[in-house]
Order: structure tokens, then C-alpha cells, then sequence
């Protein structure tokens, strides 16, 4: 707490507070308009007659989850900007101006906007990992293609004139706000953002010094929110400056150079939806005066987007996968698997639509810190910038069983009572014999998902063949685009085929199609397709594409512009009308089974992993897949109930092992998900549940 210590400090306080008001009050009225400050005066400075332009920026749309509560809204804040119109045109006046306002927001901890890729402090030296930036700056100063930065600093002071007495740091500061605003497009139509959400110390400091900062204004504007920035922060994204990039391939869109864009994930996948329509505000100025002053375009903000995540399953979710690498970290008994585990991911879709319920990624990050903290996070330990659900690639497993098994029964290669005798070791060839970790016996289709085979794979998937298992495996999603706004054109993973083995300058054998057949070898998938596979066994043969924008709405979520519609990605007619339940039976003997190798964790983790407490049946099939010689990775696919689904999931946990463990977990977490429809504008929450039933209901009569 601040205390005042003489009657000087008391005044000076009251004044303060006075002038906060005052502003507060100005702000309130002019809210997201631009403002002037003793506009006719200094119009006389720079501008005679004619009629000046300025766009109004349009509020960007907002993100909320799908009950309508915000993970991105917009607050009001105050910006500090720089008006061409009314800002000296002597290089001298400006960079007493700009060096002023720089000192003002010094004193109060406020950024500004800096684009320059040279070095904050002398010796100036060129910024890592920006080369394309530097060529850019010494082309556009006229400096040498090999010329340093302390020369590109002298050739600013030049071109800029800039006093070469000021010390280093003034020198760097005015060079860089005088190039950003250059690279902003600084002109009477496009003002300078010299900083974006200041203090209210900061507005005051800058208010009391407008009689000696020409054309420095303060304005009141829409400024991006994270509310939650723990829920999904890989694929809701952020938004930035526009980079000189982006604004060549965008300029024909009317982007301008200081505009701001979605850079990743929602917000730059639904970037038009969001963005909103610039407004126009026209000035006519008669002799030095502005003689009208009207809003002849107004702007339009960007529609709101409501997502079929729920924050809360999300978060629990992400809290399950987080504390199974906690405890398998942890374990204590000596006959521990997985306690290098360090990384993994969920997935969980819903199995009626494809709709994303949970993406859960470990480690993960908070998209606020994110935003402060750059560095911190992008060099956090393993990775935790990496979306392990949509990008990371992993070997599958014996999860790709109910593939081979899939592809085996429905082109009729075998039938659901063929079995295969398993003593261990697969001895078709004579010079190798790859085995299983038991004699399991003969066993069929259902009893080797039960027991998880790898004899009767092997064989089975020798004679289907590579050709029938990559096809189905394509058609399950593996290796494919899944549909997902932020993945859309990309095709992530692959599939082990002869193609795949060209490709990585590899041969192709004939041994190669069984270790094929249990998600071995180069088979490279990730959690979300391996979701989308356990969607497609879970519809019996149809999968739709995998979506995270549920729907769009006006601005403030009073309208219903548009929501998705399931689309079918896939599908895979049942040829023998029994291919889906003989599989699923298999599945549903796995979630039952409990293998022998278990009991050392029983008495303690029983009451976590038995899936057979749960109401209905489920659906999994877990693998182990190989990553080294001596290193496994842990994977799961299902879906829940067996015989009337409503979700899909799967996950893996890298280093780890025992993922079965977390789908009672997942299940349960689902059904006891408190859904609560965050109210719309002042309206109740059964006002607003009935608001967004009407306009869903009629969305569904103009489908």
C-alpha cells in the first residue's frame, strides 16, 4: 500500500485521482472511437484542406467454450497512438516526441511495440533467428547486404535524423520507434499504436503532458483477453502484429501494415470469421480546421466462436494424464514399468459426431504465461510448445490389431471362428522367428485382441497383405487429415508400406507386412487419428471428420450464424455383417481382461483402472509399442458404452506404461461433468439455454 507522507504527497494524490476520473469518464463516452486532442490546433501544423480518412478497427470476435463461457474475450483498454495529422513533420520535434513518450512508459513498466532485430543495448548486435528481418532492414535503409548493426543504427540516425549525441540507449529507441512506425505504415489514414493496454498511471502521465506531445493521443479500444489460458492453449492460438510476410499475401484482403492477425491455432484457422470489418471515419478540413467530423462506415465486430470443448473436462482430462506420469514417476515397488515416463497425450471425440471433447497434452503450458514469458516456455523442459494430440507421431501398437483384424475378416481372408496356434514363436520363416510374450494357445479373432497375440497377427497379417492393411489403415484416418479447423490441407504420420519405406530410402521385405500388422515398424501415428480410428469401429464403420468450432455466433452470442454439421470422412461397409461386432467383442474382453503381469499393482491401483465397476460395457484395445531397444511407449484406443457409444478416446504416454489405467478415469469424468450455460448479456441461465435451443432449432430448419 502506498502512504502519503506530507501534505504535498496528499495533493498531488487528490490530483491524480481527479484526472483518472476525468479520463475514465471521457473513455466511457468515446469507447472504441478515435479520439483527438485539441484536433484544430494542431491541424493547422500539418494539414490545410481536404478530407482525411482514418480506419476504426473493428473488434475482433470471441472464443468460448461450449457452454458459452469466454477462454478469449476483449476487455477495454486504453492505447497510447500517435495521430500523422497532428504529429510535427521535423525529424528533431519527432524524436523529442517519441524518446518523451518511450521515458513516460519506461517509468511504469509499459512495452511498446519494437520490430527493429537489433539488440536493445550497446554493442549493438543482430537479434538470433531473425534473418529474413535484418536483410529486410538494411535493404530498406540502404545499408550494405554484410553491413553490421551498429552501421545499420548510424545509417537510422541519417535517414531519421536522429541526434548521434543522445546516449546509446536513446539512440536505439528512437531508431527502433521510428522503423516500426515506418513497417506499421504510419500515415494519416493507419495512426501508430506506440503501445497497447496502458496503466491508468501511464494515461494520466501522458494526459498531463499533451500540451507538449503533439498528436500523442490516448484511445480507448478492444484488447484481446485470455481468460483461461490452461484450456487448450495449443489450438486456441494467439493474435499478433502483422508480419511484412503475411501483409505481402494478404494486403489484397484489406490487411494494412499495422493490423493485427490470428498466428496459430482457432484464431488464425477462423481468422475471417473472427476479424471483423474495419469502419471509416471521415474528417473535412477548411483552412486549417476540421469543419465535419462523422462516422461514414461503421465497424463491424468479428462473430463469436463457440467450441465443443468443455473447459472443465478439458482441465479434468488434462489433470488425469498429468497425474498418471506423476505417479508412474513415483512408483516404488520393484517391479515398476514406465517410470521414465515423461510426456503423452488424450484425445477424446464424440462418437455421434466427431465433435473434439478433450485434448489433453503433457507437458502443457498457460497461454497467459505464454504471452509474458516467450522464452520460458518455448525452452521449457520436453517440449511443452509441441500439441502431442495433433502433432506428435508415435508407433501405435497392438491399438493397430483391430486394423489388421478388421481388414482380415472383412475381405473374407479369415472368418470369425479361424483360429491360430500360438507356442511363442512365429516359425514360418526358417532363419527368424519373432515372438509373443506367452503361449497363448489357439486362439481367435476375439480371444487374440483379448490376449493381445502377436502370433496370430503375425500370421494374419502375412496373408492379408501390406496393400489390404494400409488401405483400411488409411480409411481408419492413420496418416490421414483428420479434419480438425487448425490441421486443415495437412497430413500427419504414416503408414509402414512399401511406398512409405521408398519415401525414407528404405527395402521394402516380405517379414516387414507382420511387424506392419501390429503397429510396428514405420507406422507413425498420432493420438488424434488413433481417436478417430476407435470413432470409426465404435459407428460400425463410419467416421466423420474430427471438428473443434461447434458454432458461430454475432458478437455478443445473440444470433446464430452457423454450426457444424457432421461430415462422414469414412467409411467401410460391412461385408460379412459380423466384421464390426466381432472386433468389438474383442475389444469389450480387453476392457474386461486383466493380464498377469498386473498383480504387483493390484492392491493399489484396483480401484482406478477396473473397468468392469463401470455401468456399461467398454470397448479398448491398450498397446506396447517399441521405440528402442529397450524403451516403450504405452497406448490406448476405446470408446464408451460398447453398444451405444458416446465417446471415442485414446491416449499414450511416452516412456510409460499401464495407460489402461486412465480410461476409468476419462469415462467417468464425462458423465460427471457439471454442463452450466454461461449466461448471454444479463440473461438468466434458463433464458439463455432457451435463447440457444431457439436459434439451434432453427439453424436445424435451414439445414
Amino acid at each position: 500500500m502506498t502512504v502519503l507522507t506530507s501534505a504535498g504527497d496528499k495533493i498531488r494524490f487528490i490530483i491524480l485521482m481527479s484526472a483518472t476520473l476525468a479520463v475514465m469518464s471521457l473513455g466511457v463516452i468515446r469507447l472504441m472511437k478515435i479520439q483527438l486532442v485539441d484536433g484544430d490546433s494542431y491541424l493547422q501544423q500539418s494539414v490545410s484542406s481536404g478530407t482525411a480518412h482514418q480506419i476504426i478497427n473493428a473488434p475482433r470476435g470471441e472464443i468460448a467454450d461450449s457452454n458459452g463461457n469466454y477462454l478469449v474475450s476483449n476487455k477495454t483498454g486504453f492505447n497510447a497512438v500517435i495521430e500523422k495529422a497532428f504529429f510535427p513533420s521535423e525529424d528533431s520535434e519527432m524524436n523529442r516526441i517519441i524518446l518523451k513518450v518511450a521515458s513516460l512508459l519506461e517509468e511504469e513498466n509499459e512495452e511498446w511495440e519494437d520490430v527493429l532485430p537489433i539488440s536493445a543495448d550497446a554493442p549493438f548486435e543482430f537479434l538470433p533467428e531473425r534473418e529474413s528481418d535484418v536483410a529486410r532492414l538494411r535493404k530498406r535503409i540502404g545499408v550494405q547486404v554484410y553491413g553490421t548493426a551498429e552501421e545499420c543504427i548510424t545509417a537510422m540516425e541519417r535517414l531519421y535524423g536522429i541526434d548521434p549525441s543522445l546516449s546509446p540507449r536513446e539512440r536505439r529507441v528512437a531508431a527502433g520507434i521510428r522503423y516500426t512506425m515506418a513497417m506499421r505504415d504510419f500515415s494519416v489514414s493507419n495512426r501508430y499504436t506506440f503501445a497497447e493496454d496502458i496503466s491508468m498511471a501511464a494515461v494520466v502521465k501522458l494526459k498531463e503532458l499533451t500540451y507538449d506531445l503533439d498528436g500523442v493521443n490516448i484511445v480507448q479500444e478492444a484488447v484481446r483477453v485470455v481468460n483461461t489460458g490452461d484450456v487448450i492453449p495449443h489450438l486456441i492460438g494467439t493474435v499478433g502484429a502483422i508480419s511484412a510476410e503475411e501483409y505481402e499475401k494478404l494486403s489484397g484482403q484489406g490487411y494494412a501494415l499495422n493490423d493485427s492477425l490470428g498466428k496459430g491455432g482457432i484464431e488464425k484457422a477462423m481468422e475471417s470469421t473472427l476479424r471483423g470489418k474495419k469502419g471509416v471515419r471521415t474528417l473535412e478540413i477548411r483552412n486549417g480546421s476540421v469543419v465535419k467530423d462523422e462516422i461514414t462506415e461503421d465497424a463491424v465486430p468479428g462473430n463469436t466462436i463457440k467450441l465443443t470443448v468443455d473447459s472443465n473436462y478439458q482441465r479434468n482430462v488434462q489433470t488425469i494424464l498429468e497425474n498418471h506420469i506423476y505417479w508412474l514417476q513415483n512408483q516404488t515397488s520393484d517391479k515398476a514399468k514406465g517410470t521414465k515416463a515423461d510426456a503423452g497425450a488424450i484425445a477424446v471425440l464424440d462418437a455421434d459426431t466427431g465433435a473434439l471433447l478433450a485434448a489433453a497434452t503433457a507437458p502443457t503450458y498457460d497461454l497467459k504465461e505464454y504471452l509474458e514469458n516467450y522464452s520460458a516456455v518455448a525452452n521449457g523442459e520436453n517440449s511443452p510448445l509441441l500439441n502431442r494430440v495433433t502433432s506428435g507421431l508415435y508407433r501405435p501398437g497392438s491399438t493397430f490389431k483391430t486394423i489388421t483384424a478388421t481388414a482380415a475378416l472383412n475381405e473374407g481372408i479369415i472368418s470369425p471362428t479361424d483360429t491360430v496356434d500360438c507356442r511363442k514363436f512365429y516359425t514360418y520363416w526358417e532363419d527368424w522367428s519373432p515372438s509373443c510374450l506367452g503361449f497363448h494357445g489357439k486362439l481367435d479373432t476375439v480371444g487374440a485382441l483379448r490376449e493381445s497375440c502377436n502370433i496370430f497377427f503375425y500370421d494374419v497379417g502375412r496373408i492379408t497383405g501390406i496393400d489390404i492393411i494400409s488401405n483400411y489403415a488409411a480409411a481408419f484416418g492413420l496418416g490421414e487429415e483428420m479434419g480438425l479447423e487448425t490441421g486443415r490441407g495437412v497430413k500427419t504420420g504414416y503408414i509402414a508400406n512399401p511406398d512409405t519405406f521408398e519415401a525414407r530410402q528404405q527395402v521394402w521385405q516380405a517379414g516387414n507386412v507382420i511387424q506392419a500388422a501390429i503397429g510396428q515398424s514405420d507406422t507413425y501415428v498420432t493420438p488424434l487419428q488413433m481417436a478417430g480410428q476407435a470413432l470409426m469401429i465404435a459407428n460400425r464403420g463410419v467416421r466423420y471428420e474430427t471438428y473443434l468450432v461447434d458454432s458461430v455466433y454475432t458478437y455478443n452470442m445473440t444470433s446464430l450464424v452457423s454450426k457444424t454439421q457432421p461430415v462422414t470422412a469414412a467409411v467401410i461397409e460391412d461385408k460379412t455383417g459380423s466384421t464390426f461386432r466381432t472386433v468389438i467383442d474383442g475389444m469389450k474382453e480387453a476392457a474386461a481382461f486383466e493380464p498377469y503381469t498386473y498383480p504387483a499393482l493390484k492392491d493399489y491401483y484396483t480401484s482406478s483402472y477396473l473397468l468392469s465397476s463401470l455401468p456399461f460395457e467398454a470397448a479398448i484395445k491398450t498397446g506396447t509399442p517399441q521405440t528402442t531397444k529397450s524403451d516403450t511407449g504405452s497406448s490406448f484406443i476405446g470408446f464408451y458404452p460398447a453398444d451405444d457409444p458416446d465417446i471415442a478416446f485414446a491416449g499414450y504416454i511416452e516412456n510409460g506404461d499401464y495407460s489402461k489405467f486412465m480410461i476409468k478415469d476419462i469415462i467417468e469424468a464425462y458423465y460427471n461433468r457439471e454442463v452450466r450455460i454461461a449466461p448471454i448479456n444479463g440473461l438468466s441461465e434458463e433464458e439463455t439455454a432457451e435463447r440457444l435451443a431457439d436459434n439451434e432449432e432453427m439453424s436445424d430448419e435451414n439445414e
